[in-house]
């Protein structure tokens, strides 16, 4: 098997985590070169993942069938690889390589994909109920029932000055990014006001925080910086995604919802506290041991709904911000000034009990 090419999926938090495929094939065959065929905006991350040595950016928006075009961009890819594997399980996500002419194509049988791939694998979804498993599966020989231990992924940061910079940050003041969407709907993402509150909490022991998001974010950032006015710094919808992975690499920790977001900070290695309401850790868990996962585990969740079905939210309303700060103390006080900062060490001693 010599060049390979991974149809990457369309979210970046799956795409961080098909990271540890890139690198278990790596460690297969260092010589093989892997792209990945991903949609324009993961670039700034794939270009920092280990394993990935060059990036396509895929045209079709998500949902798009647009056959011919899909047939011609298959055909200039011809000659160019050996092994394809395709990560999405829509019918329409094989059609690249099956028009590329790749020799093998390997991915889960999803929508009856029997005449596009050449090595249709079935999932045993109960035996691999976490993704990055089922990614690292495809790696193996047909036949495979579970993998060894895939590696964790990885991503890779610049120092941040220029970003600190930019953006006019305080390359001293200890800070906690506060990742503040999930674009897959409103039932995972933990209310505004509790996000104030835990920035003003924060800021009355000195730490500062930061509001990160993409610019579908920007409405629920601009309400959290209304409600903790000068507690949070409000980037969201402002940063490229490869100046969000310079900014969480920065940062002290990490709060965030189970988003894109979330999987860039347990790439990165940073403490981490993870919020989980209508999705499930057992899916797509932050891949860290420096991560805290916090989920009230009601009797109606996890229930993978973009909206709460029941119209309460009580799965992530009722998930109060002084035991999310109770989970980040330790997280904290365990990895003291481990953040990239251009400035020299930062510290943070925190608050011998909770303010009220």
């Amino acid at each position: 098997m010599k060049d390979v090419l991974i149809v990457g999926p369309s979210w970046l938090g799956d795409a961080v985590m098909m990271g540890s495929l890139a690198l278990r094939l790596k460690a297969q065959a260092p010589e093989r070169n892997i792209t990945v065929l991903a949609p324009a905006f993961l670039q700034g991350a794939l270009e920092r993942m280990p394993g990935v040595d060059a990036v396509v950016a895929n045209p079709f928006a998500h949902g798009a069938l647009r056959l011919g075009e899909r047939r011609r961009f298959g055909r200039a890819l011809r000659g160019r690889f050996e092994t394809a594997f395709v990560l999405p399980n829509s019918w329409k996500s094989a059609l690249v390589p099956f028009f590329a002419g790749i020799p093998t194509r390997i991915g889960f049988v999803g929508e009856a994909r029997y005449g596009l791939l050449t090595d249709a694998r079935k999932l045993d979804e109960a035996r691999l109920p976490r993704l990055i498993d089922r990614f690292a599966l495809l790696a193996e020989p047909g036949g495979t029932v579970a993998p060894p231990a895939p590696p964790l992924p990885q991503l890779r940061a610049d120092d941040g000055a220029a970003v600190f910079a930019r953006f006019g940050l305080d390359p001293v003041r200890p800070a906690v990014a506060l990742c503040v969407g999930a674009e897959y709907g409103p039932a995972k993402r933990w209310p505004a006001a509790h996000f104030a509150e835990l920035a003003r909490r924060l800021a009355a022991e000195g730490m500062g925080t930061w509001l990160l998001g993409s610019p579908n974010d920007a409405a629920v950032a601009a309400e959290i910086e209304a409600l903790a006015p000068g507690a949070a710094v409000n980037l969201a919808g402002r940063t490229q995604l490869a100046e969000a992975i310079d900014l969480i690499a920065g940062a002290a920790a990490v709060v965030s919802n189970d988003s894109g977001l979330m999987h860039v900070a347990a790439a990165l290695g940073r403490p981490l506290v993870a919020l989980y309401g209508s999705s499930s850790p057992a899916y797509t868990p932050p891949l860290s041991d420096t991560a805290a996962v916090l989920s009230l585990g009601l009797s109606c969740s996890p229930c993978f709904e973009r909206v709460c079905p029941l119209g309460h939210f009580k799965c992530l309303n009722d998930l109060a911000p002084e035991r999310v700060l109770a989970a980040l103390r330790p997280l904290l006080s365990a990895h003291p000034g481990e953040g990239r900062d251009p400035a020299g060490a930062r510290t943070w001693a925190p608050a011998a009990e909770d303010p009220a």
